[in-house]
């Protein structure tokens, strides 16, 4: 007969701390003890809780701040740490630790730069915390002084090298519009309002010395629509567009990103009317404050001049920007006269995600589909969240169709059993944008975000 053990199950090491603290619920540095025994246990999730209940009681406090920062990266949530880090860090008190920690992050998001002088930072203020691994990764070694180098993708760089060609960026003209953008009524107002009446309404724009041109910034969650709505501007008002990306401006060589950017913005001068579009803007005219290197300041310093039309006039370039984080943009860039409309482009609303559904299944063989009755259970799905649903319904009836031997038409049901399974991918953008809102909104930036949460 097998012996059965009597042992006693494992107590929990904290239950004297969590007993004091049932007595004295309000008492700080007990729940911090609490925090960051749990954290140094590994109970990120646990610990995480009790630093978000104790920063109930104490929001100001940065020790509280960082543990919880810590609890985040633990947990693999770096996009809620790192909004919590770059607070910390405005700080002159900053503790060391914090700085290695950002240092993390942000090599985990590719900035390399700004990572390579917050590990300096870390060390310099406690050498034991130096990390040979991170060193290695930010391209440092013991023996090199890279302090003045100009440093790529985490590598010193060596000398000059062989040019390369200038930008290819794609001419297009689009034939979507407007009506093939479902929602978004007041961003299409404001677009109207910058960029659309001023082609139809010239001389009455001359009347007030309103030029042909400028700029809009469109930030918002990924996934809302904002590549698509700058695509549908340059239809509606059947102008050429230039979609720009990083990988079309940026080189390692010192000198080709800036020619590469005055290119493009020649390019466009070239095709007037043109929408010329950069998507991500953020990695090209990151704050120069978070920029050790010269090459990088010089490229803002470029793409600043290029929109000031400084050398050649942008009359009739009408130029939009799309970024997911807004906080990362350079301040200059929102001076009138460059990005002077910032839109928060949000999660589409009840009647847009009912428009965008039967933009989505236009073509497609459906039979009567209650697009308000799906709209009403997808609360905080993005644009593209809903083409994601309505491609998982087609996909099952394909193969269903298949099983069959022929075709038929897409139900409501097909669409709600494919959602079944979906939840919207705008809540980790919020949870990161909510921190913004709330400790870094100098000058009412992000106002629209507080009022969409309801804050």
């Amino acid at each position: 007969m097998a012996e059965t053990s009597s042992e006693p199950p494992a107590s929990d090491p904290w239950q004297a701390l969590r007993e004091a603290l049932r007595l004295s619920p309000n008492n700080i540095p007990l729940r911090q003890h609490l925090a960051d025994s749990l954290l140094g246990a590994g109970q990120a999730a646990e610990a995480e809780q009790e630093y978000r209940a104790a920063l109930a009681l104490a929001p100001n406090s940065m020790p509280l701040q960082a543990g919880l920062a810590r609890a985040f990266y633990q947990q693999g949530k770096h996009s809620h740490a790192l909004a919590l880090v770059e607070e910390l860090v405005k700080h002159p008190s900053v503790p060391a630790p914090v700085l290695l920690l950002q240092a993390r992050l942000l090599v985990g998001v590719g900035e390399i730069d700004p990572a390579i002088r917050q590990y300096r930072r870390a060390i310099e203020r406690e050498p034991g915390l130096a990390d040979a691994e991170l060193a290695e990764r930010l391209g440092l070694e013991e023996d090199e002084d890279t302090s003045d180098s100009e440093v790529v993708e985490g590598k010193v760089r060596a000398a000059w090298g062989e040019e390369a060609a200038g930008p290819g960026v794609e001419f297009e003209r689009p034939k979507v519009t407007f009506d093939d953008v479902g929602g978004m009524e007041s961003v299409k107002d404001e677009i109207r309002l910058k960029i659309i009446h001023p082609l139809e309404h010239p001389d009455l724009y001359r009347a007030y010395g309103k030029g042909v041109g400028g700029g809009i910034l469109l930030y918002g969650p990924p996934g809302c629509g904002k590549t698509y709505l700058a695509r549908a501007t340059a239809g509606e008002i059947e102008a050429g567009f230039l979609a720009v990306g990083i990988n079309d401006v940026l080189e390692m060589w010192i000198g080709n990103s800036e020619r590469n950017l005055h290119e493009v913005f020649d390019h466009a001068r070239a095709h007037r009317p043109c929408v010329l579009f950069f998507d991500e803007v953020d990695a090209l005219g990151a704050a120069r404050s978070d920029i050790r290197h010269s090459a990088g300041r010089q490229l803002i310093n470029q793409f600043l001049a290029e929109l000031d039309g400084v050398k050649s006039s942008n009359e009739g370039v009408l130029i939009l920007a799309a970024t997911n984080a807004p906080w990362h943009l350079d301040p200059a860039f929102r001076r009138p006269g460059r990005f002077d409309r910032i839109l928060f482009v949000p999660p589409p609303d009840l009647a847009a995600r009912a428009c965008i559904l039967r933009l989505l299944l236009r073509g497609k063989p459906v039979a009567d589909i209650d697009c308000e009755a799906l709209a009403r259970k997808t609360e905080g799905f993005s644009g593209a969240d809903l083409k994601g649903m309505v491609d998982l319904a087609v996909e099952g009836k394909l193969r269903e169709a298949i099983q069959r031997g022929g075709p038929a038409p897409l139900a409501t049901k097909d669409l709600a059993a494919a959602l079944a399974g979906l939840r919207p991918t705008t809540r980790e953008w919020f949870a990161t944008a909510r921190n913004y809102a709330l400790y870094a909104n100098q000058g009412g930036l992000y106002d629209d975000i507080l009022k969409f949460l309801r804050l």
